[in-house]
């Protein structure tokens, strides 16, 4: 797929990243000569220095042989123009566009970007996404990511293994005899850093991260199982009022009453317009860092903190600060994958990753197939795709021991009927089957070519 990005900054070379190693043809065009020139200089791609909203620039970057532009600046109106003249002057099919603005993302702004006004067929926004994906770990004790799968049927959660977990240190193949109630499946694990696609002989250890399936109904006896209890949060603190801060203490007190909120944020004029714009939340205007500042926000008392300021360092410390007072969880955002080797080490419960939510977004319409749904995990280890078999691919009437057969993909799930099937090497893929995949890199080609639409369907 020949693929255009305008933007260059870290959600830009992050695209850029993932497409480029999946065998995509990528441009990057930024009017920084700096950036295009340290993304050239360490990925496969072609770098264009320009301004992404002019036509001339877009010419230059061969728009009108491109399949997909994804604009990704700064600028939310630089990111509209550019896909308007995408449509406009080059026919390009699709166009994804990251918007900030509140006003731009409001439910009654939607139509503004319909095809016969601007046409865009995607907007991300990052930060609401992560605020989103948040908002659904507060209910799961131990949860540091909950993704739904079927009409929120059966879910993806992501958890981190504690010492006493009485799921630890068993064989896979063995934990639905051990917990035949459970009906999970573990999909992928994090152990130091290092991916694993398990097997049936490996075993969960301590400080693993797991993603695993579970149909929603079991959801809390599997965090139980991991060593969690079923106390839910009540009291979040929120560090940094940025948008991902605004946006959660926005979500919590539209979905979750029960919780009360805080929140430090360090600009003056930026805590007094949260504080007009929340009706439940306290705005407590100071340095996250400060000790005083966290007493005051009751950090000993606080279920979860989630740090979500600009500066990473900063969240790191603070979380930690929090956790020392006395706070029971923690969750820091964080932009650099260099932090990413400390978090457990340290303490901290789990991360924040936005950078994965939007190559997720992005994914659906890349990867070739019947794509309901695309979660790329962080550090991009592989992704979970629920993708429909139809009557013309390829893995119609092979079993899940067949597919599961080569590296690099594996069968979590499948939906059939409305019901959830906990696949046994011999089920079979009928055609209509949604079928939720684990699939790391060397199992993307392999993916593709199973779900695939050929034309006849159409």
């Amino acid at each position: 797929m020949k693929i255009l990005i305008c933007g260059a900054g870290q959600v830009g070379s992050s695209i850029a990243r993932y497409l480029a190693t999946h065998n995509n043809d990528v441009t990057i065009i930024d009017h920084s000569e700096e950036l295009v020139n340290h993304i050239v200089g360490t990925l496969d791609v072609r770098g264009i220095v320009g301004f992404a909203s002019h036509p001339d620039v877009l010419a230059k970057a061969e728009l009108h042989d491109t399949d997909m532009i994804i604009a990704v600046t700064f600028s939310d109106e630089v990111n509209i123009v550019a896909c308007q003249i995408a449509h406009s002057l080059f026919n390009v099919p699709m166009k994804i566009a990251r918007l900030r603005s509140r006003s731009y993302l409001n439910p009654e702004s939607s139509s503004l970007f319909a095809p016969q006004h601007m046409p865009i067929d995607l907007i991300i926004s990052p930060e609401l996404e992560v605020a989103r994906t948040i908002g659904r770990g507060l209910e799961v004790p131990g949860a540091f990511e909950i993704i739904p799968f079927a009409q929120n049927t059966l879910q993806m959660v992501g958890i981190r293994c504690k010492a006493k977990a009485p799921i630890l240190n068993t064989p896979l193949r063995l934990l639905e005899n051990l917990f035949p109630e459970l009906h999970l499946q573990v999909l992928f694990i994090i152990r130091k850093e290092q991916g694993i696609l398990p097997s049936g002989a490996d075993q969960l250890q301590e400080d693993d991260e797991v993603y695993l399936l579970i149909p929603q109904q079991m959801l809390m006896h599997a965090v139980e199982a991991f060593g969690f209890s079923e106390q839910r949060s009540q009291r979040l603190l929120i560090l940094g009022g940025g948008n991902i801060g605004f946006c959660l203490a926005e979500e919590v007190e539209a979905y979750h009453p029960n919780i009360s909120v805080m929140m430090i944020e360090s600009q003056k004029e930026r805590a007094a317009y949260i504080a007009n714009q929340l009706s439940r939340t306290i705005v407590l205007r100071g340095d996250a860092l400060d000790v005083e500042i966290l007493k005051e926000a009751n950090a000993k008392v606080a279920d979860k903190v989630v740090a979500v300021t600009s500066d990473d360092k900063v969240n790191i410390l603070a979380a930690l600060l929090a956790k020392q007072m006395g706070a029971k969880q923690s969750m820091v955002l964080i932009n650099s994958s260099s932090y990413s080797g400390l978090i457990s080490p340290l303490g901290i419960d789990s991360v924040i990753n936005p950078k994965a939510f939007t190559v997720s977004s992005i994914l659906q319409y890349v990867r070739k197939g019947r794509i309901r749904t695309v979660s790329s995990l962080r550090d991009n280890f592989g992704e979970i795709i629920e993708a429909e078999a139809v009557d013309t691919s390829n893995v119609l009437g092979m079993t899940v021991g067949e597919v599961n057969m080569p590296e690099g993909l594996r069968v979590g799930a499948i939906i059939r009927d409305n019901h959830i099937l906990m696949p046994q090497k011999e089920t079979i893929i009928k055609v209509h089957d949604l079928v939720i995949c684990m699939v790391t890199g060397s199992g993307v080609k392999r993916f593709e070519n199973l779900f695939s639409v050929r034309l006849e369907t159409f």
